[in-house]
């Protein structure tokens, strides 16, 4: 994130999360440290993965104190490891002791969720499918999260739902059919926009593709059906695999063909990545 990206869409986000931790005061650091006094802390790595979110951890400070200096020892997306020692932390202790919890927070769940991006990527290797992102994502953490799947080397879906067209099961039920809906679609939004739309079988695949939709998604079919369904979009509209997709069961989607498959796990189920302010003292 570069600070453009950081100060017109992170930062109240950070505050909101700030003020969330601290309503009027950290009474266990104003006990012990009732005064300024410089210090230093050093983060460390607890576990193997992958960083990222350095700069969202580094600005939580920075919003606490614009005199804290942060130096990392790597970078997003670098491999880190089991005991390393990856940054420092410079500053007032009292903003030190106060911003450590959602700094970690953030850090944490980001380079988790770029640890279990990386492993189903590497999954994926040797194949043309790319691998999304969702919209499962946790309330006000979008940014954060998505951005930490492009670190782990995965893409990003619509990022909400002013950003793409895509059609499912409810909103083909309103529109009364999938013919019906993609032409309802194609009447309304501009032209520059893709029309995407989930399919449950071979049946509403064809509808779809008559329909001219862009983009099928094809959700919750068995493996054969999603080869068959490759095979009839081929030449009409991208594919999207998507429904529970997990590290443990991409295995079985690699080989069929699709341009895309899509995760909601990368976001709500990646455990965090284990990080750790410690040695904190007095310079």
């Amino acid at each position: 994130m570069n600070n453009i990206t950081m100060k017109m869409n992170a930062d109240e986000l950070i505050l909101s999360a700030l003020r969330e931790d601290i309503t009027s005061e950290d009474i266990t650091t104003n006990s012990v440290m009732p005064r300024f006094q410089l210090g230093e802390v050093d983060l460390i790595c607890k576990e193997d993965g992958v960083i990222a979110g350095l700069e969202v951890f580094k600005r939580v400070f920075e919003l606490l104190d614009d005199k804290t200096e942060v130096t990392f020892y790597c970078k997003d997306g670098d491999e880190v490891k089991n005991g390393e020692k990856i940054g420092v932390v410079k500053g007032d202790i009292r903003v030190l002791l106060s911003g450590e919890r959602t700094a970690l927070n953030y850090l944490q769940r980001m380079s988790g969720i770029a640890t279990y991006t990386r492993q189903i990527v590497k999954l994926l290797e040797g194949s043309k499918t790319k691998l999304l992102d969702t919209r499962k994502t946790t309330p006000n953490m979008r940014v954060f999260e998505k951005y930490a799947v492009k670190v782990g080397g995965g893409c990003n879906h619509r990022y909400n739902l002013s950003d793409g067209i895509l059609l499912k099961d409810n909103h083909i039920g309103a529109a009364g059919g999938v013919k019906e809906a993609v032409q309802m679609a194609k009447e309304y939004a501009p032209f520059v926009r893709k029309i995407e739309i989930e399919v449950e079988n071979l049946e509403m695949l064809k509808e779809a593709l008559e329909a001219g939709a862009d983009i099928v998604m094809l959700d919750n079919m068995s493996v054969e059906d999603m080869r068959e369904a490759v095979k009839l979009a081929a030449g009409k509209a991208e594919t999207e695999c998507s429904g529970n997709v997990t590290k443990e069961n991409i295995a079985r989607l690699t080989d069929i063909g699709v341009d895309y498959i899509s995760s909601g796990a990368l976001t709500h189920s990646a455990p965090i990545l284990d990080l750790s302010l410690k040695n904190l003292h007095p310079v």
